[in-house]
């Protein structure tokens, strides 16, 4: 069984940052990529940012030059720095990480405060 942990998000004013983190544990030995994705009230579920086992990474257009993905591969953890967070950045923020097939966490409520 594989799980997810998720922590770091909570409440923050408009400039503020943020830090996510994600661990992975059970049965899962070679992860692909890794990332995260949010979903705002009543909007889909989007991408951030994910980053490959090689270190590729792809960032949303909307993010960029704000958030900063890593990860640790023999740790199995991927974190998120968050800065300059806008209010269009509240969602609830999701990581996933794929492997033979791709799991996701249970998210994490980032709210951001004018």
């Amino acid at each position: 069984q594989v799980q997810l942990v998720e922590s770091g998000g909570g409440l923050v004013q408009a400039g503020g940052s943020l830090r996510l983190s994600c661990a992975a544990s059970g049965s899962i030995f070679y992860i692909n990529v890794m990332g995260w994705y949010r979903q705002a009230p009543g909007k889909q579920r989007e991408l951030v940012v994910a980053i490959s086992r090689d270190g590729t990474i792809n960032y949303a257009n909307s993010v960029k030059g704000r958030f900063t993905i890593s990860r640790d591969n023999a740790k199995k953890t991927v974190s998120l720095q968050m800065n300059s967070l806008q209010p269009e950045d509240t969602a609830v923020y999701y990581c996933r990480v794929e492997a033979m097939r791709s799991y996701w966490g249970q998210g994490t409520q980032v709210i951001v405060s004018s």
